[in-house]
């Protein structure tokens, strides 16, 4: 009889009937693969670009790079001087070249069951010619930076590749972020537009995307930065008849307009231009800006440990080459196949394997607007059924959501169309692994269990589904052109078993290339630590099979529900009340979610830490980052523990969060004796 930890530790050998039509068969072949992208790399990459349309080939050398900051200047240059453009290897190569133009591309799945809608490549060629002839016509050019602040509709979709195809550059903002998060963002990278909708739920939930925008760019003009014109999307109440006529006209302006259910959405005639309206006077064919490998194909901000978010900058050529790669087989793509992501696009995991990866391989698409668990626990599994989705890729976080309502939900579904479940956003727990492995998948699909970040733009270690045996919990092996090393603190490379800081050898094609307007802070913070090493951040152990297993973060990062959030913004965020004199936030485990916030606040002298205030401090982190930094636990702290030169020590306060008495070395807490209240008055907040 096998013990639970002989299931857990038991490795899953890849379905057989999946490896033989697999694009990598065999662990033999996928490490032959491996060797060669990185002793051959500009072969193996050169192969791989040949399947893309380059307007001029590459002039020079393929790659050209340093890693070592000791030697100058850090950069990386893949194929620069070859000239492209990313809409149109994604749309115009699918839909000419590939024939394809009749295929579905998205099938857009609203938030409420019965809101469905299909888009063809050939249809969404169009729409994504004619929104690029809008941005043209309103000034917008090669270089720009245009913001995206848009639920999960395929208006997103579609002016992110009219960005890429003028050349101009994107910066989506997660439609949950504030209204000054979304500022802080417009402002850092001077967006000239800004693009968003009216409204949509999520759940049962309103969210006024409007209201939040107007008072974004409020925050922008008091600050002496004014964006020129607000494209605005019905979404929400598109079907709803407007008084001016069937398309619905711009409002008069100084006067809001109607959402056709009685509420009203403001406008300024100055600055806000409806979406239809301006698609409806545009032509569907638009020459495409043909830009250098190197040239910028979008802006995302993930945050830094600093708290000022990071734009983290991302390049045409490499990283079309290694997003459709690594989806390609990762994903073991094949033409039958409907793929779907339940990520939000206002993350990478949205930018690099809902838009860009699959269109680049012309796959079919389920793009969802909802919540897993809404209107009931079966919502996911009856998608699954409706567009027999045969490739899975979710967040551990929304396993374990799931999980909570048992396998009832799953089983009353069929799945027998899925073939390859994936998991994105944190290391999965092994529990949570085999339920998804053996209630969703019946122990027929494997779990690609993958492990990147923004700065990567791609998958770096990951099994490949019918070459990798599964160990439950561990992303397994590199992908091509990775190469890890696990470091100790004095910067030595460890061999064999291992544990210590995951950091990679060489630059692959997806890697970022700078942090945007602040290129000295992604020097300090990559690569400066261990010179010649790009450092992730996080910590991994090998074990002696060679898997590699991620064991966290390494810096003042947390991990809340698959998204990365600073410590620092979250401290910001608090200190900004009047009553806090100090804060400090860690992360404790949560049994949905991997890790929830748990804040510790010193109040000025004086002030009671009452319920009321409790809740003011959770608004406040709530307003100035989103709702997903919202804290689970605020515990009142006269004192926090703190080395001589003021350092506060958050390896501390984590033994507090989780009630942990065992705090081995205090030796450099100036006064030790602050942990004993910590703990005597934790009760109240946590269990």
């Amino acid at each position: 009889m096998e013990t639970p930890e002989e299931r857990r530790g038991r490795p899953r050998p890849p379905p057989p009937d999946l490896s033989r039509s697999a694009h990598v068969p065999s662990l033999q072949r996928y490490r032959d693969l491996h060797r060669r992208s990185l002793d051959r790399p500009h072969e193996f990459w050169g192969d791989v670009a040949k399947e893309f349309f380059w307007k001029t080939p590459c002039p020079g050398p393929f790659l050209d790079h340093n890693f070592d900051v000791t030697k100058g200047r850090i950069f990386i240059e893949w194929m620069k001087g070859a000239t492209t453009n990313v809409c149109y290897n994604v749309l115009d190569r699918i839909v000419g070249d590939k024939d394809l133009g009749d295929k579905v591309a998205f099938y857009w799945e609203g938030n409420r069951p019965g809101t469905a809608s299909t888009t063809t490549y050939r249809e969404l060629l169009a729409q994504t010619c004619r929104f690029a002839n809008v941005l043209k016509t309103l000034g917008i050019k090669k270089g720009d930076r245009v913001a995206i602040y848009m639920p999960m509709i395929v208006e997103l979709v579609v002016a992110m590749l009219a960005c890429a195809r003028i050349g101009a550059v994107h910066s989506v903002v997660f439609a949950g972020f504030s209204a000054e998060s979304l500022c802080d963002r417009i402002m850092d990278s001077s967006c000239a537009l800004l693009v968003t909708a009216d409204a949509f739920f999520r759940g049962d939930k309103l969210v006024n995307l409007k209201e939040i925008v107007d008072e974004a760019l409020r925050k922008c003009r008091d600050k002496g930065f004014a964006v020129r014109h607000c494209i605005v999307a019905k979404h929400l109440f598109r079907a709803a008849p407007a008084a001016d006529g069937p398309g619905g006209r711009s409002p008069p302006s100084k006067r809001p307009c109607p959402d056709g259910q009685g509420k009203q959405i403001p406008w300024n005639a100055d600055v806000d231009l409806w979406w239809h309206e301006l698609m409806g006077e545009a032509g569907d064919t638009c020459e495409p800006e043909w830009c250098d490998a190197e040239d910028v194909l979008f802006i995302l901000y993930t945050s830094g440990s600093t708290g000022k978010p990071k734009g983290v900058v991302h390049t045409m050529g490499g990283y079309l080459l290694f997003a459709a790669t690594s989806f390609k087989y990762v994903f073991d793509y094949h033409p039958d196949d409907v793929y779907w992501c339940t990520a939000d696009i206002g993350w990478i995991t949205g930018h690099s394997y809902i838009t860009y990866g699959p269109l680049a391989n012309g796959a079919t698409c389920v793009l969802f607007e909802g919540l897993p668990t809404h209107p009931d626990p079966g919502r996911v599994w009856s998608i699954v059924d409706k567009y027999q989705v045969t490739k899975l890729y979710t967040a551990p976080t929304a396993i374990r959501l799931l999980m909570k309502f048992g396998d009832e939900p799953v089983a009353k579904h069929c799945r027998r169309s899925l073939k390859i479940l994936g998991t994105v956003g944190e290391p999965i727990n092994p529990e949570a692994w085999l339920w998804y492995y053996a209630v969703v998948g019946e122990e027929r699909c494997p779990v690609v269990d993958t492990f990147w970040q923004t700065e990567t733009g791609g998958h770096m270690l990951t099994p490949l589904p019918g070459a990798t045996p599964l160990k439950p919990g561990s992303a397994t092996f590199p992908f091509f052109g990775v190469h890890p090393a696990i470091l100790n603190e004095a910067g030595e490379e460890l061999e064999g078993e291992a544990e210590g800081y995951l950091v990679f050898k060489r630059p692959w094609p997806g890697i970022m290339r700078t942090i945007h307007g602040d290129h000295t802070r992604f020097e300090a913070t990559y690569f400066r630590r261990f010179p010649g090493y790009f450092v992730t951040g996080d910590g991994c152990r090998r074990d002696r099979d060679g898997y590699y297993w991620i064991t966290g973060r390494m810096d003042d990062m947390l991990n809340v529900s698959g998204h990365l959030l600073s410590t620092a913004e979250v401290e910001s965020a608090l200190l900004q009340h009047e009553a806090v004199s100090e804060a400090a936030a860690v992360s404790r485990p949560h049994p949905i979610k991997g890790e929830c916030l748990y804040c510790f606040v010193t109040l000025r002298q004086g002030l009671a830490f009452t319920p009321a205030l409790q809740e003011e401090l959770r608004l406040q982190v709530r307003e100035k980052i989103g709702p997903i930094a919202t804290p689970d636990y605020i515990q009142n702290a006269p004192g926090l523990p703190k080395t001589r030169s003021g350092k506060i020590v958050r390896r501390l306060l984590r033994k507090v969060a989780r009630n942990d008495p065992d705090l081995e070395d205090v030796s450099t807490v100036a006064d030790p004796s602050v942990m004993t209240h910590l703990f005597e008055h934790r009760r109240p907040a946590a269990p």
